[in-house]
């Protein structure tokens, strides 16, 4: 069996990296200095399903497929009075967090940016799919939202 946490901090991570701003799981990022929320931008990633069944008669428990749902987080601009989060900007994170997927160009196989996870655990397939947005002009917060499945397999020689 795959175990869950380990995955969402490899992933958390990697969002993290590709994107440039801090990544909270299930909330609003904190800084690790003050103990306080970060302001925007951000991205707040949620674990969705993470069903343990391959789908074969002879299922050992040994595939997973994690499902999460990243929001990419704009706001306005720290010491700019009325400045505003812009969709220019949820869509500059919502492109570098695209990146998971992203192949090499010299055609070899697996991905540009690493998942790193433990020993053992293999991602052998990634898909992310955008699935909109929202706005809350009120607040000055645009956000662009990507799902994403990581196909994850016990690795048979570990």
């Amino acid at each position: 069996m795959i175990d869950r946490l380990p995955v969402t901090l490899a992933f958390k991570a990697l969002l993290a990296d590709l994107t440039g701003f801090p990544v909270g799981v299930r909330t609003v990022p904190l800084d690790e200095a003050t103990g306080l929320p970060v302001p925007p931008p951000y991205t707040v990633l949620d674990p969705l399903d993470h069903p343990d069944d391959d789908g074969t008669l002879a299922d050992t428990g040994s595939a997973a497929i994690s499902g999460y749902q990243a929001t990419f987080v704009s706001g306005p601009v720290p010491g700019v009075p009325d400045s505003r989060g812009g969709d220019d900007q949820s869509q500059l994170l919502a492109d570098r967090g695209r990146r998971v997927v992203e192949r090499p160009t010299d055609g070899s196989t697996g991905y540009t940016h690493p998942l790193t996870l433990p020993d053992g655990i293999d991602c052998w397939h990634r898909e992310a799919r955008e699935a909109g947005g929202t706005s809350e002009a009120n607040d000055a917060i645009i956000t662009s939202v990507i799902r994403y499945r990581l196909f994850l397999a016990e690795d048979a020689t570990a």
